[in-house]
């Protein structure tokens, strides 16, 4: 069965995926007595399935005369093609939208971005809800399997900090990715050891959010979003839930495996099992997480001078809750609030807290994971490399410690983070005038441009003094800001390494 399923182009088996996922939203109709849903994401399903064969038999057997270039092609007509299999009984099935806005909807979705044009929610039924969040949770799911079977061997993704000092010692630590397989067979391989694992964690967090005091509908729902990190929300976010503190504190916890890929996966990236705490991509994050909300919340005392009330234990408590759950939450991408954020927000004296979120976003979580941004490996590189620098101005002739491949990071790993950086500014000035072009006001295209770069998309509603309306945007801006997720989900190393015109030669 498995061979069979390596003959099959690594595309057509996404979109056989996909229609088999429309069963879900599906039989849920069929539970709650919504014909008109339940029959057409069936028959979406059932067309699918269909194409999905016709092509599989038409493309058996083929092997592409350049696996590098086949596997990012691959990759992105998975963000841009399969959206539109998944916006079409997503636009039946509600009738009262546009099939752009339906598009829209699906590549945010499926790129873990998570940004609507349906600011209210109770425009969606259940089925609907459901079917965005199964999204989601596909395209994240897509993200883990893709970044040990097809990014890794190519040092993209993040991957490039580090793997270069592995590579170049002969390539025995990475000696099960470097055969050069086939994009299906590793997509199967890897993706029979990591569902099984990304299912289990999103059951346990379901399950704890439903003892907790959610409905189990909308708990499946924030489980597949945390694991995502989409941050989708059937009722329109976690201050509307009936979990409280306890389910927040769930979802924090679950947040950790945005941070690092050696939480759910070791032995698969050339890491050889280290230890979990040792992980540089953890403890930044970790450290991220406890000095911003520890610097908001010291405010209160020493800057906010004016603002300053006299607050009892509960609401300062409250408000370092606050404070702590929503920086964590956009570090890792995922943009769930806190229903105590506002009291977080108040008691700091900002003006504009939200400035602080756009960073986080910026930064972003690890290397492999389902979150977006920058990376912390890459902040890690050039944090090292700043240290080093600092250190030479008082000791010019020192040599630095921490191994080799430490040092390799300081060096080769800042010097490829530097060039991301500038990449990935130059991405946000090429999106922002594409944005200033269609009539978007200034403000609005810089924190649209870093919501749909960073993958973040609730974003537009915390990053501006004002919360901003995906609807209210033009359609070409819509456009624009798709182009942009994709963008930041695929990076933008992978879209140069894949007009690189050494990857189309065979």
């Amino acid at each position: 069965m498995e061979h069979r399923l390596t003959r099959i182009p690594f595309f057509v088996l996404l979109m056989a995926i996909g229609s088999v996922a429309m069963l879900l939203p599906a039989v849920h109709a069929l539970v709650r007595e919504d014909w008109l849903t339940s029959r057409t994401f069936l028959y979406g399903a059932i067309l699918g399935l269909m194409l999905s064969l016709l092509i599989g038999l038409a493309t058996a057997n083929y092997r592409p005369t350049s696996v590098p270039r086949s596997q990012l092609s691959a990759l992105l007509a998975a963000f841009t093609l399969l959206p539109v299999m998944f916006a079409i009984p997503f636009h039946e099935a509600l009738g009262t939208t546009s099939f752009l806005n339906a598009w829209f909807e699906m590549v945010s979705s499926f790129t873990t971005t998570g940004a609507t044009v349906y600011d209210n929610v109770a425009r969606l039924n259940d089925s609907l809800h459901l079917w965005r969040a199964t999204v989601g949770w596909l395209g994240g799911l897509l993200i883990w399997v893709t970044a040990v079977s097809i990014l890794a061997p190519m040092n993209l993704g993040g991957f490039e900090v580090r793997n270069p000092a592995m590579v170049g010692e002969g390539g025995s630590r990475l000696s099960q990715i470097t055969r050069v397989a086939d994009s299906s067979e590793r997509l199967v391989r890897y993706a029979a050891r990591l569902l099984p694992i990304y299912t289990a964690l999103t059951a346990l967090l379901w399950l704890g959010l439903v003892a907790a005091g959610d409905r189990p509908f909308v708990a499946f729902n924030h489980a597949m979003s945390t694991l995502a990190t989409s941050g989708i929300s059937p009722i329109g976010g976690l201050r509307y839930d009936t979990s409280g503190f306890l389910g927040e504190l769930l979802i924090m916890i679950f947040g950790v495996f945005a941070l690092s890929r050696l939480t759910f996966a070791r032995n698969m990236f050339g890491d050889h099992g280290g230890r979990l705490m040792r992980d540089p991509e953890l403890r930044m994050g970790l450290a991220l997480v406890l000095i911003v909300p520890g610097l908001l919340f010291m405010r209160h005392f020493f800057g906010a001078v004016e603002d300053r009330v006299e607050a009892d234990l509960p609401q300062a408590a409250a408000a370092l809750w606050g404070a702590l759950f929503t920086v964590s939450s956009f570090l890792t991408t995922t943009g769930f609030e806190s229903r105590y954020w506002l009291g977080a927000a108040d008691w700091s004296g900002l003006e504009t807290p939200g400035l602080v979120l756009v960073g986080l976003a910026l930064i972003g979580g690890g290397v492999a994971t389902t979150a977006g941004g920058v990376k912390l490996m890459r902040v890690y590189a050039l944090w090292m490399h700043g240290k080093r620098e600092l250190e030479r101005l008082v000791h010019p002739h020192s040599i630095g410690g921490d191994g080799v491949e430490a040092r390799r990071i300081r060096r080769e790993g800042a010097f490829i983070s530097w060039i991301f950086f500038m990449l990935f500014a130059l991405s946000v000035t090429a999106v922002m005038l594409a944005l200033s072009l269609t009539g978007v006001q200034f403000e609005v295209a810089m924190t649209l441009t870093v919501a749909a770069l960073s993958t973040t998309g609730p974003l537009a509603e915390m990053g501006a003094q004002y919360p901003i309306s995906y609807a209210g945007i033009p359609a070409m801006a819509k456009m624009i800001l798709a182009a942009a997720m994709v963008l930041g989900r695929l990076e933008t190393l992978a879209i140069i390494a894949l007009l690189n015109p050494s990857s189309w030669r065979s």
